[in-house]
């Protein structure tokens, strides 16, 4: 039997946990260069990046794929 999320390199993982390893990798600085998002630019932390990301698709799939390309 094979599991639908085998290929899925997000599967178990949290939107924080994400966010967190980027900051950790990169920091904030060059997150809002990769990712040029006001949240990450502006006074960044980690509950109001979560906010908008939550409710901000586009710039998810772009934490999210920046995370699959640096960390998978």
């Amino acid at each position: 039997m094979t599991s639908t999320h085998a290929h899925d390199p997000l599967h178990g993982v949290t939107l924080a946990v994400v966010l967190n390893r980027l900051v950790a990798h990169y920091g904030w600085e060059e997150l809002a260069e990769l990712i040029p998002v006001n949240c990450f630019k502006t006074d960044p932390s980690e509950k109001s990046s979560l906010k908008f990301l939550r409710k901000t698709e586009w710039a998810r799939a772009k934490v999210e794929a920046l995370y699959i390309s640096t960390f998978a």
